[in-house]
């Protein structure tokens, strides 16, 4: 009797240089979950990548509908990239609400796989959606895949036993295995993420696992999908590399601080989106001698923190906008009692609750002058996931030198972003030498250095030590209460004085691109990533265009305002009203225009590109 081999359809596999991929679907469906399993196998691969999360704002949104859409898309390359993507090469949509929403980003004959059967009539009707997509053409541009991902892991995992709400929950991992042969990616790091993840739950590790390996096979299997993508490695540095967010970068660089400064870490917070991972992550290091308290509110959060600088450490507290308007008294007394103390404001959308889920960069003016009278403080914001490692350090380094309250401004987008970070080697991280004072012979609380003029770090209970230290102004020197006219101005002049005096730590800004020319980009923030990827495309056109990340909001670097003069004009892109361009031309007195995004979303590098171009006219 003869026989047929039947032969496996061949597939085309294409090389390409970049992707860009969306998992989106209802919160429950794990998409967070999907997109960094997805993220940590591109970048143990060697791909550099930039991730984009998109949470939904509401905590139970009704299933199935468009508040309740939860994203997250990844960037990965075999070259540098600097921002998540402008549009997506591959969308995954679990339902229509998640097809609704995100479609507008897709390229057109980008590839389009959804979960089939979740497009029945209630699904459309929850979704406000006349008709079926997948029926009435308006796909028709797309490379679309309706795949019946719940049917298929119910077949897949059927012999388990489990209950079908349980194994519905699986049908992310069966989308996550079809990209992963989709992009040539081994599955074997997220085989070894469920095995942990779930391991006292055999139940749950074999089907997971069976149903990655399920939408694995079934592009396999399958004649649909004819080509597949090879996204070579990354020509990155030499070193070891990590996947890092924003948020632990924050956490990894405070521990780091202390242990240089060789004194304790105290973190006092009140959870609040987008900062509550800080804490989390921190509690996590209580080997490194770091301490975390939960409070009851923010109030608590930051005069715990003070406390605990009082005491000899470290005190640093996290939060969000809404939580540095509860901050802001007792940040007056931080600058008051001149204690060290680090202040990290991850910004989202607002005012008041606002968008609580999404980024943006508008407490620079309230981190800037956001107190009663005349309080400065020095304000920092990192410009990737990783510098926010580099910039919990130098908050900290200043703190201590200068003994004085110090700002971060993080926002959403570099919190919950991640990117490949070179781990430095511990020789490489700045000293930050502290020195408590002993010697009770002539001390004073308000004595000064008179190079930073910072006052001596007292901790109580060092003998012949004892001082106060409150919101009531003090006298100069003694640190008595003192009401007097001329020395309360004195003392403002002082702390104001020393403030001013940290531009001499703020190293001078050096423009990326063109050192003069026709435009200058002044920006700082998560705006890095699109302004360089838009810097570099534009000067490959022959415009002459600089661009000054600015890391140091306040004091601002000192060559800053000549560096301006050397540009015909000045552009600030910013995801506020306008903050640092009001800000520059106040001190500067520069015609800086302003370019806004208020939308919950970061710049893309097309946006800063178009407005290059509105500017300056056409590329010649």
């Amino acid at each position: 009797m003869a026989t047929t081999t039947i032969q496996p359809p061949k597939r085309k596999k294409e090389v390409i240089e970049r992707a860009v991929i969306r998992f989106c679907g209802d919160s429950g469906d794990g998409m967070q979950i999907t997109g960094s399993q997805f993220t940590n196998t591109v970048a143990l691969y060697g791909n550099d990548l930039a991730t984009l999360p998109d949470y939904p704002a509401e905590i139970r949104a009704p299933a199935g509908t468009l508040p309740g859409v939860s994203g997250f898309q990844v960037h990965f390359s075999s070259s540098d990239i600097y921002t998540p993507g402008d549009s997506v090469d591959a969308l995954v949509a679990m339902n229509p609400a998640a097809l609704k929403m995100n479609l507008p980003d897709l390229k057109r004959n980008g590839i389009l796989i959804v979960n089939l059967d979740d497009f029945g009539e209630t699904d459309l009707r929850k979704a406000q959606m006349a008709s079926n997509p997948l029926e009435d053409h308006s796909l028709d541009g797309y490379r679309l895949f309706p795949v019946e991902l719940t049917k298929l892991t119910r077949a897949a995992l059927r012999e388990l036993g489990l209950d079908n709400k349980s194994v519905d929950r699986c049908k992310n991992f069966f989308a996550l295995g079809m990209c992963y042969w989709l992009y040539n990616r081994s599955m074997e790091a997220t085989l070894r993420w469920i095995e942990d993840k779930f391991k006292n739950k055999p139940q749950l590790v074999a089907a997971n696992r069976l149903a990655m390996q399920a939408g694995y096979s079934y592009c396999e299997a399958t004649e649909a999908f004819q080509i597949t993508y090879e996204i070579p490695p990354a020509k990155l540095a030499p070193g070891v590399y990590r996947n890092v967010s924003g948020n632990s970068a924050l956490a990894m660089g405070f521990v780091a601080a202390s242990q240089q400064a060789g004194i304790s870490l105290f973190l006092g917070s009140y959870p609040i989106t987008p900062a509550s991972d800080i804490l989390h992550e921190l509690s996590t290091y209580k080997n490194f001698g770091v301490i975390t308290f939960q409070a009851e509110d923010e109030i608590a959060a930051i005069t715990s923190a003070i406390g605990a600088s009082y005491g000899g450490a470290l005190g640093i507290t996290t939060t969000s906008g809404p939580g540095m308007a509860l901050k802001t008294e007792a940040l007056g007394l931080a600058v008051a009692v001149e204690l060290p103390l680090v202040i990290c404001d991850v910004q989202r959308g607002g005012p008041s609750t606002g968008l609580p889920t999404k980024t943006e960069q508008a407490d620079l003016l309230q981190a800037l002058y956001g107190r009663n009278s005349e309080a400065p403080i020095p304000v920092l914001a990192p410009c990737t996931p990783g510098d926010c490692f580099w910039i919990a350090l130098e908050a900290s380094r200043i703190a201590i030198k200068y003994m004085v309250p110090v700002i971060i401004l993080s926002d959403g987008f570099l919190a919950n972003g991640a990117e490949p970070w070179h781990i430095p080697a511990i020789e490489d991280l700045p000293k930050i030498p502290v020195r408590y004072e002993t010697n009770p012979a002539d001390f004073h609380p308000y004595g000064r250095n008179p190079e930073t003029l910072a006052r001596p770090w007292a901790v109580p209970g060092t003998p012949g030590l004892e001082h106060r230290v409150g919101g009531i102004e003090k006298q100069d020197v003694t640190g008595n209460v003192n009401y007097e006219p001329l020395n309360h101005e004195r003392m403002v002049r002082l702390r104001a004085e020393k403030v001013a005096r940290i531009v001499q730590d703020v190293p001078d800004a050096v423009p990326a691109g063109d050192s003069s020319g026709d435009l200058l980009i002044v920006a700082w923030g998560s705006t890095y990533g699109p302004v360089t990827a838009a810097l570099q495309s534009q000067r490959a056109k022959g415009r002459r265009i600089g661009h000054v990340h600015l890391r140091h909001l306040n004091p601002l670097p000192g060559n800053l305002g000549e560096l301006i003069g050397r540009y015909d004009r000045v552009l600030v892109p910013e995801m506020n009203l306008g903050q640092l361009a009001m800000v520059l031309r106040a001190k500067y007195l520069v015609d800086a225009q302003s370019y806004s995004k208020v939308q919950g979303k970061p710049f893309k590098q097309s946006e800063i590109e178009n407005k290059i171009e509105e500017m300056l006219g056409a590329a010649s």
